[in-house]
């Protein structure tokens, strides 16, 4: 999905565009398995998810 190389400078808890891609539709982080992702991206995209969950940029729950 991603280059090893940029995937590094792409990843920030501000960038809530990219990191509702990573998010389903019940508002879960979604499986390594079905983003395509190698262990290290995964990590760092759940951290910056976690950390923007709890800055409030993101929500916990998606409501209907």
């Amino acid at each position: 999905m991603y280059s090893k190389e940029n995937f590094k400078s792409l990843i920030d808890y501000k960038d809530i565009d990219l990191l509702r891609k990573f998010i389903n539709e019940q508002g879960k982080i979604m499986s390594r398995r079905s983003t395509g992702l190698n262990t290290k991206q995964q990590k760092r995209i759940t951290k910056s998810i976690k950390r923007a969950r709890t800055l409030s940029l993101l929500p916990f729950l998606k409501k209907d």
